[in-house]
């Protein structure tokens, strides 16, 4: 696809990947409910915390359509989350974590931000020549290394998105029926830092496109 091809197809797709996201980070919400969010629509079915959420994830899109073509650095990421967490008493806001975190399902600890170098590894990851794997490279990157105390499946989901429709490659999205296998070898990856079975998977079934 041409990148306003891409855009457009992003658009139309808008609330099933806002489905999709939030319940890959474990915001329990029917596609319907998704819908008429999106549309204004209170079903009354959706709490408070996860409507800020899917605030959050609307303005965090609408924020990768405004700037599409600007450069990926790590400030923009830093920006994502911004976006996507505001208003959910998540602090630091826009900023890496300073604590350590703990993975549902694995014992597994990720480093603190402040023993990583996220611009050389975000580098690295740009710098791979293929499109499609540099995006799913970017998509798996940001899971691992947790940058923030919450919301980084989200921050993957939006930053991966944004190289995806600039590049014209469609868009990724994990199908909420599939979450279960999708986690399996997400902890996987992280355990092992070999990403290539989770990437094979995401290939076959996490690619929307014409």
């Amino acid at each position: 696809m041409t990148k306003e091809d891409n855009i457009f197809f992003a658009k139309r797709k808008l609330v099933d990947n806002i489905y999709k996201s939030a319940n890959l980070e474990g915001i329990a919400v029917t596609f319907a409910d998704t819908y008429s969010f999106m549309n204004n629509v209170n079903t009354g079915k959706i709490s408070i915390d996860d409507m800020l959420k899917l605030k959050g994830l609307k303005d965090a899109w609408e924020y990768v359509f405004n700037t599409i073509d600007e450069d990926l650095t790590i400030d923009y990421i830093k920006k994502i989350h911004f976006e996507i967490c505001k208003g959910q008493n998540i602090y630091p806001l826009g900023d890496f974590r300073t604590k350590v975190v703990g993975i549902t399902g694995t014992s597994w600890l990720p480093k603190l931000p402040s023993e990583c170098n996220y611009e050389q590894e975000l580098k690295e990851i740009l710098n791979i020549t293929n499109k499609l794997d540099r995006c799913i490279n970017l998509f798996c990157w940001i899971q691992r290394s947790q940058m923030f105390l919450d919301g980084n499946k989200r921050v993957a989901n939006l930053v991966a998105n944004k190289e995806m429709i600039k590049n014209g490659q469609g868009i990724i999205s994990v199908p909420v029926e599939k979450i279960g296998e999708y986690f399996t070898l997400l902890i996987d990856y992280y355990e092992t830092n070999n990403m290539n079975k989770l990437k094979e998977w995401i290939v076959n079934n996490c690619i929307d496109s014409i």
